[in-house]
């Protein structure tokens, strides 16, 4: 069984004007298998025409795209036992 990935780098807060696009990102420890989730609030966010969900190695990335005020709220990604929220 594969160790458990920690995160290294955190997420930081974004702010955004309406109609721009939102960046977040955080960094692993390792590359994982594990599910790695992005939440706005309490719903699970998929990767499609609004949001983007990239994976390089390590590097997690969510693009919230051409954000509006419904898009305001908690960002918060989680991978096994750990969270981090902005």
């Amino acid at each position: 069984k594969e160790p458990a990935a920690t995160i290294m780098e955190t997420l930081k807060d974004v702010t955004s004007y309406e109609g721009e696009d939102a960046v977040f990102e955080c960094r692993l420890s390792r590359e994982t298998t594990q599910d790695a989730q992005w939440f706005l609030g309490d719903v699970p966010l998929q990767s499609n025409e609004m949001n983007e969900i990239r994976v390089q190695g390590t590097h997690h990335t969510l693009i919230l795209r051409k954000v509006t005020l419904e898009d305001c709220g908690p960002i918060s990604f989680k991978v096994g036992q750990h969270t981090s929220a902005a």
